[in-house]
């Protein structure tokens, strides 16, 4: 049995029914208990995220604009394009439904990660700012060796889904579009990589601000115009999203059906590839916000996933099945490079290959910090700098590895980091629900 058998094995068994179960019924049991906050305070929490007057009060190495610029660089990413285009071409159209009721309860668990990652760091002997999962876990629940398993999970999984999903997506882009090598791709994209985490979180941060809002600008942007071209399809679209949630969806074309149980399952596992709600990875970011109030940057990391899935993500379901391209038997990146190319002809597939470049290479030294961080909790502050060279190497030898082997490495990380958390945000829902009513009874006071 060859690697790439034993890993598909082991990934359908990670996000088998059980896994999914669990993380969705996270989802849905903080938002029964902090009452649909995702819903009420939805226009809150954006109006704080796009507000950039606010005074930035309290200890931490970056500001809370860039804490979730840099959750959101490792967000908005292949999961974006790729990720979206293979959920559709394994699970059909209804895949896109899934991904919004995994995004929508997603949202409340990625804001008890951020107020639980705030309320829980550390300062390191360097003068960073330390937190996320493994920190919450070991000191809010005691469970020490839980802590240490996320983390290990954590600094491994940052091989996957940060580094040679993003590597090997930029690579069939510009393997298909100019015809650059594979190695090349990778070579460059560790050496960028390289440039930036060696600088830590400042660095990454400023980075970021900067890219994040106009990478996803002008994405969306091509998306709209390739979605008003086609405006009289949306309807059928949408249609066959809805209806194909429930019902199973026969062969066309190139696209060879699929079962109600696939979409789920691959809807799912694609949205949280792609928002990473409960897989406690943005929380690493967001403990290193300047800010005293831990609701504050709870309400401002749940926009990511709005931004994420509701809205990116969807744009590109959007335009996958307006243009028809979703019959035609390609998947990942090159699916939704023929759905760009045939909606906006010329454009469409620059608009794709620029975005899954930038996105990709945003996501890469979002997830470098992110398995730093892990290591870091493991090994102390002198693993620091050989983690990042380890990280930039797999990143270069991504590019050359089969798609299928990367995605299977990837989900299977993913599952693996976000079992321990989600226990976390279970035994730790208490304590998010107090601090966000005192909060949000004392909205002066907490910065809300």
């Amino acid at each position: 049995m060859s690697i790439s058998e034993i890993m598909a094995g082991l990934n359908s068994f990670v996000w088998g029914p059980v896994m999914l179960v669990f993380l969705v019924g996270t989802g849905v049991f903080l938002t029964l208990r902090l009452g649909f906050l995702q819903v009420f305070h939805l226009p809150r929490a954006l109006r704080l995220t796009c507000s950039r007057s606010a005074p930035e009060k309290g200890t931490g190495d970056i500001s809370p604009f860039q804490a979730m610029t840099t959750a959101l660089s490792a967000t908005i990413g292949t999961g974006n394009i790729a990720g979206v285009a293979t959920a559709v071409s394994l699970g059909g159209p209804g895949a896109l439904f899934w991904m919004w009721i995994c995004a929508f309860f997603g949202m409340a668990s990625k804001y008890a990660e951020a107020v639980l990652a705030v309320r829980y760091r550390h300062v390191l002997p360097d003068g960073t700012m330390q937190g996320g999962p493994m920190r919450y876990i070991a000191d809010g629940l005691g469970i020490r060796w839980l802590g240490w398993t996320f983390a290990l999970m954590g600094s491994v999984a940052a091989f996957g889904i940060g580094s040679m999903v993003q590597s090997n997506s930029v690579a069939v882009a510009l393997r298909e579009s100019w015809g650059v090598p594979a190695l090349l791709t990778g070579c460059v994209l560790a050496l960028m990589t390289g440039v930036i985490i060696i600088g830590g979180i400042r660095r990454i941060g400023k980075v970021t601000e900067r890219l994040v809002p106009v990478m996803g600008l002008a994405y969306m942007l091509g998306a709209l115009i390739i979605l008003g071209l086609h405006l009289e399809r949306i309807p059928e679209a949408v249609e066959l999203i809805f209806t194909h949630a429930f019902t199973p969806i026969s062969a066309t074309g190139g696209f060879a059906g699929a079962a109600v149980a696939s979409a789920i399952r691959f809807g799912v596992a694609r949205g949280v590839f792609s928002n990473e709600a409960g897989l406690g990875s943005a929380a690493i970011a967001h403990a290193a916000a300047r800010t005293h109030s831990p609701v504050r940057q709870g309400l401002i990391g749940m926009t990511a996933v709005f931004f994420d899935t509701i809205v990116i993500c969807t744009m590109t379901g959007l335009v996958i099945l307006t243009t028809g391209a979703w019959t035609s038997g390609a998947t990942s990146s090159a699916l939704t490079y023929l759905a760009f190319e045939q909606g906006l002809p010329g454009a469409g597939g620059l608009i794709v290959t620029f975005g899954i470049t930038v996105f990709a290479y945003s996501t890469t030294i979002g997830w470098a910090y992110y398995g730093e961080e892990c290591i870091e909790y493991l090994m102390g502050i002198r693993a620091r700098t050989p983690y990042r060279y380890l990280f930039c190497l797999v990143t270069a030898l991504g590019a050359i590895q089969k798609v299928e082997f990367v995605w299977d490495f990837s989900d299977t990380m993913n599952g693996a980091m976000a079992i321990p958390n989600l226990i976390g945000l279970l035994g730790l829902s208490g304590v998010v629900s107090k601090m966000t009513r005192e909060a949000l009874n004392e909205p002066e006071r907490w910065g809300v």
